[in-house]
């Protein structure tokens, strides 16, 4: 109701309706003799590695086949950076249907990984020394003039909207570590901000990029704070700060109160992030509490 309703708002009021695509990426890893899930990734695959380094890529083809079945389209899947590591893509869709395809295909990807005798884990972080997973959310607007302020007002609420988008203790060891980001900034082609603006062409030219939520998430209740955030920077022509150049995953966390005076970063615990949101008066109005 609440997704539904900020889908409502943004038609009726303001004239502009968003379109959501997510890029979502899980672990698949072996189960032991009593078919319990281990920390023992299927492969030792990397980045884009095909078979027969890459043994999810069965699993991933009937992953997809399943979802085609069921009328949900997904654009793209490969074999992400850490060891037993996948990522499926999908297509834009309205903010309703893309957050019902990302509910489904969690269910659809934890079936097919036990048919196999696998276990597929969503969690952030579940090895501490390998990538951490997210659930990247692309969002665009039908009106690409409204760019800068959508990506202003969603910069502006970043930290209100962190509880929400990363809602475990263990979001917080992603964050901050192997490349997932915790700057609160943009920049184009830029995977080390908050925000990235990819190259873009005629049809996606309002498309931006938010890298920090993971799989624990509500899409239903993220999508929903999104869509209000980018509002905010529409209705008050929010303009955004300058583009960030530098790749900032170098030492993270570690950099980070050296960067302070130049860039904000997000909550870098669970509670911290809680203590915001529950204070946020944008929060409250968004949600209805």
């Amino acid at each position: 109701m609440i997704l539904s309703n900020a889908v409502k708002k943004a038609r009726d009021e303001f004239g502009v309706e968003f379109s959501f695509g997510t890029e979502i990426e899980f672990y698949l890893f072996n189960l032991d003799e009593k078919g319990e899930p281990t920390k023992i990734p299927f492969d030792k695959a990397g980045y884009m590695d095909i078979a027969p380094e890459d043994k999810g890529e069965n699993i991933r083809r009937e992953i997809c086949f399943t979802l085609e079945q069921m009328g949900i389209q997904p654009e793209a899947s490969h074999h992400e950076e850490g060891p037993g590591q996948n990522e499926i893509d999908f297509h834009h869709a309205d903010a309703l249907t893309a957050a019902d395809n990302a509910t489904t295909f969690k269910w659809i990807v934890r079936t097919r990984a036990a048919s196999a005798g696998l276990y597929a884990d969503f969690s952030p972080k579940p090895l501490t020394d390998e990538a951490g997973s997210g659930f990247h959310i692309n969002i665009s607007c039908m009106n690409a003039s409204k760019k800068r302020n959508m990506l202003a007002g969603i910069l502006k609420h970043a930290k209100e909207l962190t509880y929400y988008m990363n809602c475990t203790e263990n979001s917080y060891d992603r964050l901050g570590s192997c490349k997932a980001p915790v700057h609160i900034a943009w920049g184009y082609e830029n995977r080390s901000t908050f925000i990235r603006v990819p190259a873009t062409t005629q049809d996606d030219a309002s498309r931006i990029e938010i890298r920090t939520p993971d799989s624990e998430c509500n899409p239903y209740i993220v999508f929903t704070l999104l869509i209000h955030a980018a509002l905010d920077g529409i209705k008050n022509n929010l303009e955004p700060p300058e583009a960030v150049q530098d790749n900032l995953f170098e030492n993270e966390r570690q950099n980070s109160s050296a960067n302070k005076g130049v860039m904000e970063t997000l909550p870098d615990t669970l509670d911290s992030a809680k203590k915001i949101a529950e204070s946020s008066q944008f929060v409250k109005e968004a949600l209805g509490f």
